[in-house]
């Protein structure tokens, strides 16, 4: 018997495949890629955690492009605080699942979720929304080991593929009982609750909003939007200015196809610009980047932007850019 695990890397998700594995099901962890993760490619990381919680198997199922185009930005349940629609992206994770239940030769699903433990996508009506997305309502075929012994009981525990009573009846925000279960089994790297997805995070909702506010999103913009500093120019450009050499390496690798690049004639950082710039923009864009080098308050530089080269002095402080940040504080 298999059954196919939605996987985030964190405590909940691991002690859900441990659960089942325990009971001599074979799991396949699937860790849905919408693009919204973190900063950092955690891709062996998470198969380094699935493995240690009993996993045969760990794949990555790249969906981004689909989740922009048919998601993000029609949830039919909404937001969360954030820019989060977290109903329809769970109801979208499922449903993919349920559809490569064949491939893998699985007979269903898993997941880490808590009853109770997030307020928007983990109450018991929003999880039964989520099924409903999912086409879950009558197969039920979603398994959540975590706090199945205070819901209905789903297909594999009525068939008997999964023994109820080894299963949890975990509930709530409080992460006792998990943490005490991890420190039996020993582990000590697991990802911390709320998975880390960047539409829950209020900084970069507030940049996700200013960007389609002024800008058509595509995919790349969503890496694009992970890194530097952003500003907005008087004729509409985008500038990213790097904070830090993380930043600055992170903006140099991505490619993107809405972007020019410009280097400084002094240490400073990596920046991007709207490749349909004006002259006036890439002006004040190169100024402002100079501003955070180490320069000379009193020098011209020439910067090359594109095509064109750009001679600027820098503002004389670093408050005077402030009034371009495309978020403001």
């Amino acid at each position: 018997m298999r059954a196919l695990a939605l996987f985030s890397g964190g405590l909940d998700s691991m002690l859900a495949i441990k659960t089942v594995v325990d009971m001599g099901i074979e799991v396949t962890a699937l860790y849905i890629k919408i693009g919204f993760d973190g900063t950092k490619d955690i891709g062996d990381i998470l198969s380094s955690r699935a493995m240690k919680a009993g996993a045969s198997a760990f794949e990555i199922i790249d969906v981004r492009d689909e989740y922009v185009e048919k998601i993000l930005f029609a949830p039919k349940y909404g937001y969360g605080k954030n820019f989060n629609p977290c109903i329809d992206c769970h109801g979208y994770m499922f449903r993919i699942a349920k559809e490569l239940l064949p491939k893998y030769n699985a007979s269903f699903i898993i997941t880490g979720e808590v009853l109770g433990q997030r307020p928007m996508s983990q109450r018991s009506d929003a999880i039964r929304l989520v099924s409903k997305l999912a086409n879950d309502i009558d197969e039920k075929l979603i398994l959540r080991p975590m706090s199945a012994k205070l819901m209905e009981a789903t297909t594999p525990e009525i068939k008997g593929w999964i023994n109820r009573d080894n299963l949890l009846d975990i509930s709530g925000r409080g992460r006792d009982r998990q943490l005490a279960l991890a420190k039996e089994f020993g582990w000590e790297d697991y990802e911390s609750p709320g998975g880390g997805c960047l539409l829950t995070d209020p900084y970069y909702s507030q940049k996700m909003r200013e960007h389609i506010a002024n800008d058509k999103f595509d995919i790349e913009d969503i890496e694009v939007l992970k890194y530097g500093r952003h500003f907005r120019l008087p004729d509409g450009a985008k500038l990213i200015v790097g904070r830090d050499k993380e930043d600055n390496d992170s903006l140099e690798s991505l490619q993107t196809s809405k972007f020019t690049s410009f280097k400084l004639p002094v240490i400073g950082p990596y920046s991007l610009i709207s490749k349909n710039s004006t002259t006036k923009d890439k002006e004040l864009g190169a100024k402002i980047a100079l501003t955070y080098a180490k320069n000379d308050k009193n020098s011209t530089y020439e910067i090359i932007i594109g095509d064109e080269v750009v001679k600027v002095t820098p503002f004389p402080s670093k408050n005077e850019p402030r009034e371009y940040f495309a978020i403001k504080d």
